[in-house]
């Protein structure tokens, strides 16, 4: 998993082919210290995540809309298909990656 800013969510997501998992979040959020780790397993398998910290990043958090850590956004091609918000499964989030990856 790798954590990106503007700039970077800019050319990695936005200008990027494929699926990827933007994972919105803090470093004060228990639910996604918590969360974390299902998101580093994910990318070990294979899959692209990518992390916005929300008070590095703010103005990108507003943008999406983002109210409440942790909030994940799934895109395919560079637009956003799907939001998932709190602390979710890790086999609720690959059904949902793998909807968008076939």
């Amino acid at each position: 998993m790798k954590k990106i800013d503007t700039q970077e969510f800019r050319t990695l997501v936005l200008e990027g082919k494929g699926v990827c998992l933007v994972d919105f979040s803090a470093t004060w959020c228990g639910p996604c210290q918590m969360l974390a780790p299902v998101l580093e397993e994910l990318s070990a398998e294979g899959h692209t995540i990518y992390s916005v910290d929300v008070d590095e990043e703010g103005p990108l958090a507003m943008e999406y809309r983002v109210s409440g850590v942790p909030t994940m956004i799934i895109f395919k091609d560079g637009e956003k298909k799907e939001q998932l918000v709190g602390l979710t499964p890790k086999q609720t989030i690959l059904d949902k990656l793998a909807y968008y990856e076939n």
